[in-house]
């Protein structure tokens, strides 16, 4: 990763520290928070309720360019609509990229997302909600369908997503290609500000929604700091296989305020 990339992915995840240590100085009661940063949960806002999210994921070494560095970055808000809909709305997503193909930042797309909850983790046995995203921007209009599962056991969170991904790109959106992917999440709560966990993640690519290409299966371990209207939550992964067009580490950092 080169030093102006490192310099711009430290500052953003000092933000987030910065945010959530502020939070726990000022209170420690519970709040609604992601305990995972890849994998999604059953949980949403009721209505009247907003939050602002603040996304990081840095992506360092490719097999096939080993100087490779990427920086994501997204701003969400996501507010309850009606009882057990939600809302999403992704304000941008851009990236600051270094490669021997492109090298500077780069706005990616705008997006909507629904989340439809069916049973409550909370309230139910086990939760589950259908998800929803729509995106577009210069030359680039995509779609995901999620399933999304979660049981709590005590202090325990698990999640599972099932997630089906189709895109369109290039020139007249010519270039187009599909994505399934499966990821898994486990999460203790150690007290009420400080859990740890992991998440797993496998992707199935298919080119033109042709033939699929091997499987990318990477894992690594979560922290996440929720306390008062501030949470934040920090994942680092790494690739198990050898794809070569993929990156070898991922570290991603999300910090959320409700109001």
């Amino acid at each position: 990763m080169t030093k102006s990339a490192l310099s711009i992915l430290l500052l953003a995840c000092r933000a987030v520290a910065f945010g959530v240590g502020g939070s726990i100085l000022a209170t420690s009661s519970f709040a609604d928070q992601r305990h995972f940063t890849f994998v999604y949960e059953a949980t949403i806002e009721e209505p009247g309720e907003f939050e602002l999210e603040n996304w990081v994921t840095g992506q360092i070494r490719k097999g096939a360019d080993h100087s490779f560095s990427e920086i994501d970055f997204r701003h969400e808000i996501e507010f309850g609509v009606i009882d057990r809909l939600q809302a999403s709305i992704y304000l941008a997503d851009w990236s600051y990229v270094n490669s021997k193909e492109n090298n500077g930042f780069a706005f990616s797309d705008a997006a909507l997302e629904l989340v439809y909850q069916i049973y409550n983790p909370e309230k139910a046995p086990f939760g589950l909600a259908l998800y929803e995203e729509i995106e577009g921007g210069d030359r680039i209009f995509g779609s995901e369908s999620k399933l999304i599962v979660q049981k709590n056991l005590g202090p325990m969170v698990l999640a599972y997503n099932a997630t089906l991904e189709a895109v369109w790109q290039g020139k007249e959106l010519a270039e187009r290609e599909a994505e399934f992917q499966q990821s898994i999440g486990a999460s203790y709560e150690l007290n009420r500000c400080i859990s740890i966990g992991a998440e797993l993640v496998h992707e199935l690519a298919f080119p033109e929604w042709s033939d699929a290409e091997r499987p990318v299966i990477s894992g690594g371990p979560n922290v996440s700091v929720h306390c008062g209207k501030w949470w934040g939550t920090l994942t680092a992964l790494a690739q198990w296989t050898r794809a070569r067009d993929e990156p070898d580490v991922q570290l991603r950092a999300i910090a959320g305020y409700s109001f």
